[in-house]
């Protein structure tokens, strides 16, 4: 009250009077709505702020997954798991390229196919990219030359097969199998082993036969990264499959594992010495040139696998592997064969200690014949734990 009888109304929410009542009740509506907007801004910020932290988050969840997808789609073509067919498949395709290219005569193509396709039906290898004899021809220029090895340790005897247009990049663990096998198969120790095996067998036979082991009960852990199918595909095979081929043969064999460089600069020493061991073992006679009767050695690196056939002590104490390589053609390795007193040849097998030099390595020795209790004992133990570490 004003005190000549006029009525004051006062805003509750900022103190303003008025004189009218609807004039205050429309200033009051006005601070409400202004209230509720700038409440309902805020609530829209934040929901907002979630609604695109969410939309963010969904949208990297989904790359991540297409990036997933793409690496594991990359793995199963590296590996040869993409159901893009095996080894039938690319000998053909690639020589239908080959005639495109000019590069073979409609012909040459006829007559190559029906021979592979004999091949592939009876399961031998077809020969057409083996070598043999350079074991001997090595054998006799280290006897009459080169003169910076104090001595050398050879394996038994053994072929060297190169890949073909069938199994060109992916199919060194079967090549590395064969030259193995050609060498256990000249060994009359391993005929009971090898009865049934007589001939080398063709790549897609080999799948077939890892296949029957991993049937048998070897490696089942190892079987079900390739869905325990081999046959068909062109997948990469590595050393745990040649033990469980070899062990299902009955042939007693182990595998090491050199996990990590023991060695300056990433290199292997220990590995070179655990060869030198396996060679010169039971061959310690003052020979120069030791020819021995052990088997070639299976060795396995990320990406690539090779067969160790021999290693050398320099004058000055060094150590050399002498490994064949399936990725050297024939036409490399015959050069081998003919004698060359600059040992030049041999610089397709020679790698000295800082030539070795990946992360990991493992290697496939063999070393006897096993009983049938041994051969099961060693079946239940593939199915824990197979290699042995080297610390």
């Amino acid at each position: 009250d004003t005190g000549d009888g006029e009525q004051l109304y006062e805003c509750p929410m900022c103190s303003l009077t008025c004189t009218d009542i609807q004039i205050l009740e429309e200033h009051v509506d006005l601070h409400l709505e202004e209230h509720n907007f700038s409440e309902g801004g805020n609530i829209g910020d934040l929901e907002l702020a979630q609604q695109l932290q969410t939309e963010e988050d969904e949208r990297q969840r989904s790359e991540e997954e297409k990036r997933e997808r793409e690496e594991f789609k990359k793995l199963q073509r590296q590996y040869g798991l993409d159901n893009s067919g095996g080894f039938k498949q690319q000998f053909l395709k690639n020589m239908e390229r080959e005639v495109d290219r000019g590069r073979m005569q409609p012909f040459e193509y006829h007559k190559r196919k029906a021979d592979i396709m004999e091949s592939l039906a009876s399961g031998i290898d077809d020969g057409k990219t083996k070598t043999s004899g350079v074991i001997e021809a090595l054998c006799t220029y280290y006897q009459n030359e080169s003169k910076d090895v104090r001595r050398v340790w050879l394996s038994a005897g053994v072929d060297h097969f190169h890949s073909s247009l069938g199994d060109r990049g992916w199919g060194c663990g079967y090549r590395n199998f064969q030259m193995l096998l050609s060498s256990l198969l000249q060994n009359s120790f391993y005929n009971d082993c090898l009865r049934d095996t007589t001939l080398i067998p063709s790549i897609p036979k080999i799948q077939s036969m890892i296949e029957d082991a991993w049937r048998k009960g070897f490696d089942p852990h190892g079987a079900s990264h390739f869905n325990n199918r081999l046959h068909g595909s062109k997948a990469w095979i590595g050393a745990c499959e040649i033990y469980s081929l070899l062990t299902s043969l009955r042939i007693k064999c182990q595998i090491i594992d050199f996990h990590k460089p023991t060695g300056p600069m990433g290199t292997h020493p220990r590995l070179f010495e655990w060869i030198l061991r396996y060679y010169s073992k039971d061959n310690e006679g003052g020979a120069k040139v030791v020819c021995t009767s052990k088997p070639p050695i299976y060795l396995q690196h990320q990406g690539h696998s090779r067969t160790v056939v021999g290693i050398e002590e320099k004058n000055n104490k060094s150590l050399c592997l002498l490994l064949f390589d399936p990725g050297c053609s024939s036409q490399q390795m015959q050069k081998l064969l003919k004698q060359n007193s600059d040992g030049t040849g041999l610089r397709l097998l020679r790698k000295f200690v800082g030539s070795l030099k990946e992360k990991q390595y493992q290697i496939v020795a063999v070393d006897g014949v096993l009983s049938l209790e041994e051969k099961a004992a060693r079946c239940r133990a593939s199915q824990v734990l197979t290699s042995e570490k080297i610390p």
